[in-house]
């Protein structure tokens, strides 16, 4: 073991420049070829031996915060402020066309790809405000509802497509130029505006309902998913799936969390799904899964403390004592960590763990 350490300090250079997971051990541990506690002692060293320049720094709090007044000034601000359609157009492509030129500098000619690739999902972000501007310059805007940019964040309607697939389509364009993960945030965000906007035109603009919204949200969130699922198996190492996971999560939870049920069965098999959630957040190791999975069991119980169990005055306590319970649970899980997570993915049948995503940096 000693001298595997040795040789990889002196290779240290070409180490830091491969994206190296820790799955990668474990499957070098399952194939034979280095024991499992070489791999759990050779992930730590190798954790050791980052740059600091590949951890999330103060630098790119900076970023992210310049890249979101950017959206926000040239969304939501300029149509605010203006409502001349050809001025809005012509602003939002020079500044789109500004942020892409700029960006594609950064990311190509001075390696600064965060900067670069920020500006150029703001670009892409661009992208309705640049269709709204166009549409009501050659009149194909409709007059009736919504005439506004503004509403296009607070009210469903089936005229925002036009904007929407576009943006998704530059998105797409805009990924195969630039590998960058934060590029997926416009499509994601989008795709889940689609999910609300196509009900008016699935079902009619006048012909639609409550319970219609909810189950095209279910639906469309469910194939998100799906997808997201997929494209987290083909892409290894970038991680395109983050936001579509979110906001395909959003939409299904969503959606099936706010249907009104009076059946008990039906709310039970509501918490059992958010328990399923709950585990599927182990198997994609994605903890967006957990945090809605944790909503809706917590969701369930508040059912039962202000409805079922109104008047009891055991589920105080009851609850309480779980409550305790759970944190204790979380401090041994948190101290044995790799423990019991090697326990699990044991318990997982093969051809299940071939099904399963890399796990991320």
């Amino acid at each position: 073991m000693t001298g595997l350490f040795s040789t990889l300090a002196n290779k240290q250079v070409t180490i830091l420049n491969m994206n190296i997971l820790n799955s990668d051990l474990e499957n070098a541990a399952q194939k034979g070829i280095i024991s499992p506690e070489q791999a759990k002692n050779l992930w730590i060293y190798l954790e050791n031996l980052r740059p600091e320049q590949g951890k999330f720094q103060g630098m790119h709090v900076l970023y992210y915060f310049g890249g979101v007044l950017i959206l926000s000034s040239m969304s939501w601000f300029l149509t605010t402020a203006w409502e001349n359609g050809p001025a809005i157009a012509l602003i939002a492509f020079l500044f789109g066309l500004m942020y892409l030129v700029v960006g594609n500098r950064l990311w190509h000619k001075e390696n600064l790809k965060i900067p670069g690739g920020l500006l150029i999902t703001a670009a892409v972000g661009l992208t309705p405000v640049f269709m709204y501007g166009l549409q009501k310059s050659l009149g194909y805007w409709p007059e009736f509802n919504s005439a506004s940019y503004h509403d296009y964040h607070l009210w469903v309607r089936g005229h925002w497509l036009v904007m929407e697939l576009t943006t998704i389509v530059v998105g797409i364009i805009a990924l195969r130029y630039y590998q960058f993960g934060f590029l997926t945030f416009p499509i994601a965000f989008t795709l889940w505006y689609m999910s609300m906007d196509l009900t008016p035109v699935i079902f009619g603009r006048d012909g639609y309902g409550y319970e219609d919204r909810q189950l095209v949200s279910i639906w469309f969130g469910l194939a998100v998913l799906i997808c997201s699922y997929l494209v987290d198996k083909k892409f290894k190492k970038i991680d395109f799936a983050f936001w579509t996971y979110f906001f395909g999560v959003v939409a299904f939870w969503g959606g099936l969390s706010s249907m009104n049920s009076t059946s008990e069965l039906n709310k039970f098999i509501y918490m059992l799904l958010n328990i399923g959630f709950i585990f599927v957040s182990v198997f994609l190791r994605r903890k967006v899964f957990l945090v809605f999975g944790t909503f809706g069991v917590l969701g369930y119980i508040s059912h039962l403390a202000w409805t079922v169990f109104k008047d009891s005055t055991a589920l105080p306590i009851v609850l309480a004592l779980a409550g305790i319970f759970v944190v204790y649970l979380g401090v041994q899980y948190q101290k044995n960590k790799a423990r019991v997570e090697s326990a699990i993915e044991r318990m997982l049948p093969t051809i299940l763990m071939k099904w399963r995503p890399e796990e991320r940096a």
